[in-house]
């Protein structure tokens, strides 16, 4: 039926191609993209670009050659999306979150005690990333430059250090 198709060029039969194999297509844009809106626009896009293509190429085997252009047509889209992106920035990601602050609120006599006891029950490598951070206000990357730790790990000891500083502060609060 394709090399029909392809000799007559017939735009209701290319339509009938693609119909039958947008099961395929929706289905691998909806793997590599992982969003279901933006797997519909690509498969909107790829019927333009297939019936483009179609006419350019000696094609042996339809459904392999198809699967390579959605394949291809989605990893181009992620490329591009990786190169201009825009971060929510939200509490939840933020350092400085309103669930806990080392510095931007008033602390009583007990929580700065709280604070000082538990800092030092952190381990090295989360109480230097924490000092550095909060203290010193030092970027991620000023961080990795004094200390060497890599930029991964210095997120993780700030993220972890914070966790148990707070769950530290509860505690101790709690037994005063």
């Amino acid at each position: 039926m394709f090399s029909l198709c392809k000799k007559e060029e017939q735009p209701v039969c290319f339509g009938e191609l693609y119909r039958r194999y947008i099961p395929m297509i929706y289905g691998l844009c909806l793997k590599y993209l992982a969003d279901k809106t933006d797997a519909q626009d690509a498969v909107m896009d790829l019927f333009e670009e297939v019936s483009q293509k179609i006419k350019r190429y000696d094609i042996q085997n339809f459904h392999t050659w198809l699967y390579s252009v959605v394949k291809n047509h989605c990893l181009l889209r992620l490329r591009k999306a990786k190169q201009s992106f825009f971060v929510n920035m939200d509490d939840t990601i933020m350092e400085n979150g309103d669930f806990f602050t080392l510095l931007d609120k008033e602390k009583s006599s007990e929580e700065e005690s709280a604070l000082m006891l538990c800092m030092n029950e952190l381990g090295e490598e989360q109480r230097k990333s924490i000092e550095y951070f909060y203290y010193e206000n030092k970027s991620y990357a000023d961080i990795v430059s004094i200390t060497g730790y890599t930029l991964e790990k210095v997120k993780s000891y700030i993220q972890n250090g914070k966790r148990n500083l707070k769950n530290c502060i509860t505690r101790v609060l709690k037994m005063q």
